[in-house]
């Protein structure tokens, strides 16, 4: 690729993140759908994952931080859910049936 002309792009410094506040709406958001049934509690740990990252991190202010810090808290978060049984069962299905299992 190198040899092509491909340049690395330049990694963003400044994304605003929201952190607690942000959250705060997410475990909401998220206890709300599962308690209504929209959601099974795999799908709620996921989902309070996603905000994790989405929001920043523990943060205790809105905050600019780097695309690497939030490729940091993705890769932790998708380590973290990997570990688990649910989520483990959940790629078997797809990679076997193509068909996402609601666990």
């Amino acid at each position: 690729m190198a040899n092509k002309g491909y340049q690395q792009t330049a990694k963003v410094k400044d994304i605003r993140v929201v952190g607690n506040e942000g959250m705060g709406i997410v475990y909401v958001g998220a206890h709300s759908m599962w308690s209504g049934n929209y959601m099974s509690e795999h799908d709620k740990v996921i989902s309070e994952k996603l905000g994790y990252v989405l929001c920043g991190g523990d943060l205790s202010a809105p905050t600019d931080v780097s695309e690497q810090y939030l490729l940091d808290l993705e890769r932790r978060a998708f380590l973290e859910l990997c570990s688990e049984k649910k989520t483990l069962e959940r790629l078997q299905s797809l990679l076997q049936t193509g068909k996402i299992l609601r666990n």
